[in-house]
């Protein structure tokens, strides 16, 4: 199983993927609620996969996502966003973003998506 960096400036959302995420047996080792943060909790933690919120205060996903890749080339990145933001999701796939879950949350498709990224 993995250990996950959770990104998402909404505490709803951050609380359903550690469920979803938790129930499936993998590990939360932290969370963030910005961009910045986010890389630096990359950089503290080393996580095998981040969830990467696209829409935040202080620094957005795509330029979290353009900074972590710069940290470690190899970082598992899955983007979240609303299904609104396609522009967002193919300019955050240029950058080396993995996959993407779309939000309202569709458990299966997440637990889906984690295991093609770890097995």
């Amino acid at each position: 199983m993995a250990n996950i960096l959770l990104v998402d400036d909404s505490r709803t959302s951050r609380r359903m993927l550690r469920n979803i995420l938790e129930s499936a047996g993998h590990t939360i080792i932290d969370e963030a609620t910005d961009g910045e943060q986010a890389v630096e909790k990359y950089i503290a933690n080393h996580p095998d996969i981040t969830t990467l919120d696209i829409t935040m205060p202080v620094m957005d996903g795509i330029e979290a996502l353009k900074q972590i890749k710069q940290v470690d080339s190899e970082a598992k990145v899955i983007m979240v966003s609303a299904s609104s933001q396609k522009d967002k999701l193919i300019e955050a796939v240029k950058y080396g973003a993995e996959d993407f879950i779309a939000k309202p949350f569709e458990p299966s498709q997440i637990i889906s998506i984690l295991n093609k990224l770890v097995s």
